[in-house]
């Protein structure tokens, strides 16, 4: 019954990796639930800012801020949110493979790249590919604070606005529900991009700025900006959290079948051991 015996060290091996499976995956059950609450709770604010910034764009022509000029650097930005922790299925190698996709294009338009890296996949990633990273934050935990995100991003907007680079791009996974998470590479620097377009109204209007427009608007980017990437990484971590449940449940179901399936060999193993004794009983009473 040598046989017999590997195959229930190996049920009894699948059956503990199960457990750890099934507790993974209500732990990022549990989590995933805070994790959209904050998500939601930031979009308000986030769609907000959005709407005053386009407005802003439109109806101050006489003063234009650095975030809303092009420039004409052969080098662009670019701000990877990942996660730190794995078994989250495919979620990072989408949203990496949609960041090596435009950096290919970037460099086939003689472009080079400099990159922030938020998250500890991302900045492996970054790192064995070769790019050059000026920046990273690891370890932002399940709660992302913004005084964490805004030191390594400065970096490239500073960068911008000294007009060392051409562009900055935001590369996240962004939820759309608990099944489904799209990868997303959108353009943040400048402002007055497509994206911006779009957000403007068709009402010709102005504020009434305190003390004066430079200074609101110099102040009102910067926090457009920061919230992007603030609401990007709650993005993140709610897709991170959603994705890692639906992997644990895929990993506890496909171990539920692979014990399933030892079991079945195992009592064929030991039947046809039974059997295989009781031939040789009879044969040897025959005998006899």
């Amino acid at each position: 019954m040598a046989a017999g015996k590997e195959i229930r060290g190996k049920i009894k091996s699948v059956e503990n990796t199960k457990k750890i499976t099934k507790a993974m995956e209500m732990v990022a059950a549990s989590k995933m639930r805070k994790a959209q609450d904050r998500m939601r709770a930031a979009r308000p604010y986030s769609e907000k800012i959005r709407n005053i910034a386009a407005n802003l764009g439109q109806a101050n022509p006489e003063y234009v801020h650095p975030f809303m000029k092009s420039n004409d650097a052969k080098t662009a930005g670019f701000i990877v949110v990942t996660t730190d922790k794995g078994l989250c299925g495919g979620m990072n190698t989408n949203v990496l493979r949609a960041v090596t996709a435009k950096l290919r294009e970037l460099q086939s338009q003689g472009v080079s790249t400099q990159t922030v890296a938020i998250g500890n996949k991302g900045l492996g990633f970054l790192n064995r590919v070769g790019a050059q990273v000026v920046s990273h934050v690891t370890g932002l935990g399940d709660t992302p604070h913004l005084d964490k995100l805004i030191g390594p991003v400065k970096v490239l907007l500073d960068a911008y606005a000294e007009g060392k680079i051409n562009g900055v791009y935001l590369a996240y996974t962004k939820f759309i529900n608990t099944m489904k998470q799209e990868s997303v590479v959108e353009q943040l620097l400048p402002l007055s991009s497509e994206k911006m377009q779009a957000e403007k109204t068709e009402h010709g209007w102005d504020y009434i700025y305190e003390p004066d427009a430079q200074s609101v608007i110099d102040d009102l980017l910067v926090r457009y900006v920061e919230s992007l990437i603030y609401q990007a990484v709650a993005e993140n971590m709610a897709s991170e959290q959603s994705a890692r449940m639906v992997a644990m449940k895929a990993a506890t179901d496909n171990a539920g079948n692979v014990i399933g399936e030892l079991k079945l060999v195992y009592n064929k193993t030991r039947q046809a051991a039974i059997t295989k004794e009781l031939s040789e009983i009879v044969a040897g009473a025959a005998a006899v």
